[in-house]
């Protein structure tokens, strides 16, 4: 079965989500991914519109996604996963809005996780690196400036992840019904030690001349226009 849902229209996942219980007879996994990305800028460099939607479809959107399926989910103790992001505990410079967006459904499917425990179901937060999928070949290999910033990651993060890994990750943690999925698993460290490496990396960031050339690169575009890329 498949079918087409805009995120942002409630109404819309709702009547995607009851043709799917209707078809099958009930839901058991709900695995909420939708996401878009934003050409790298600063926050007021950024087109309020193109900020807003961002959070929109990548934070909204995934609630939206889930609350519909919730009722389901309980009745079959079922299973959710959101799908977060590294950018859930990195430093969002550049690229504040999917940051701001990834960490908040990671709180979302923490919260759900214990609120979802009583009934029988459970939930998972997934943490990816970098996918290489459409959207990231078009938010990242054809931005030479966030081509650049990603270099100031450690060697080993940046290898890509493809998307039949991703997909294979998700399915285990499903099975498992474990609370994190993290892949490539080399980033579990820094998800662990994020109370302790975030600040020191932030530190590092303001420090670092060639990082703040870049975020004055990124306040020139200014006025330019900035679309969003699924």
């Amino acid at each position: 079965l498949g079918l087409a849902a805009d995120v942002t229209d409630r109404g819309a996942v709702q009547r995607a989500v009851a043709t799917a219980v209707e078809r099958f007879g009930g839901l058991d996994v709900v695995v909420a991914n939708a996401g878009i990305a934003s050409r790298g800028a600063t926050m007021r460099a950024m087109a309020t519109e193109s900020f807003e939607r961002v959070l929109e479809v990548n934070l909204m959107g995934v609630s939206r996604t889930v609350d519909a399926a919730l009722g389901e989910i309980v009745r079959r103790r079922g299973h959710v996963v959101v799908i977060a992001s590294i950018y859930a505990f990195m430093n969002g410079i550049g690229a504040i809005p999917y940051a701001m967006s990834k960490a908040g459904v990671e709180q979302l499917g923490r919260a759900l996780r214990v609120e979802l425990a009583p009934h029988g179901a459970s939930a998972s937060v997934a943490y990816f690196g970098f996918i290489d999928t459409e959207m990231v070949h078009r938010a990242v290999d054809a931005d030479p400036l966030a081509g650049r910033m990603l270099q100031a990651l450690p060697r080993p993060l940046h290898k890509r992840l493809a998307p039949a890994a991703a997909g294979e990750a998700i399915v285990r943690g499903i099975e498992r019904r474990r609370p994190r999925i993290v892949r490539p698993r080399r980033w579990a460290v820094l998800s662990i030690l994020r109370g302790i490496v975030n600040p020191l990396s932030d530190a590092q960031l303001l420090r670092d001349a060639e990082t703040q050339a870049m975020v004055r690169e990124l306040d020139g575009r200014g006025g330019e226009e900035q679309p969003t890329t699924a």
